[in-house]
């Protein structure tokens, strides 16, 4: 069972009516599952599984079928940012509104703990490698796997 994130975060939480002020920018409605949605990603700071989505939500409020379609549009929009960490499941996190949500985690490989790592490789190694492959408009995903001090007891 993942267990919440206790680290510091380094990117900003924003306002949920600016959630619900952009998506009614692109002509969204605000439905009581989107609203829901939108208030689970805001609580937690680390990225959530549709299941554990549907989890955190009463009884009967949407089915799982919902929240993949609003997680789908909510990442075409831009609002969330989908993170793979191997296992084949997505998870989602919110991306404040101006950031490209550009962050790093360490998974602990047991528990399913997520920390974010603040830490990035310099732009001078991306542009190096582009350079001498012959690429452009290189960027990246770096997740770190271990064992957390919890479960290392």
């Amino acid at each position: 069972m993942k267990k919440p994130c206790n680290c510091p975060h380094t990117h900003p939480k924003q306002e949920l009516s600016s959630l619900t002020t952009r998506l009614r920018r692109e002509a969204r409605k605000i439905t009581g599952p989107r609203a829901a949605i939108l208030e689970i990603l805001h609580q937690h700071r680390h990225p959530l599984t549709n299941k554990e989505i549907h989890a955190e939500l009463p009884k009967g409020e949407c089915d799982l079928a919902t929240i993949y379609r609003a997680m789908q549009m909510l990442e075409k929009l831009g609002m969330v940012k989908r993170f793979d960490f191997g296992d084949g499941v997505a998870r989602f996190e919110l991306v404040v509104e101006g950031d490209d949500g550009h962050h790093h985690h360490l998974i602990c490989t047991q528990c399913a703990q997520v920390v974010e790592i603040g830490e990035c490789f310099p732009a001078e190694i991306e542009h190096r490698i582009a350079r001498q492959n012959g690429f452009r408009a290189v960027t990246h995903r770096l997740e770190f796997f271990g064992v957390c001090p919890d479960c290392q007891k």
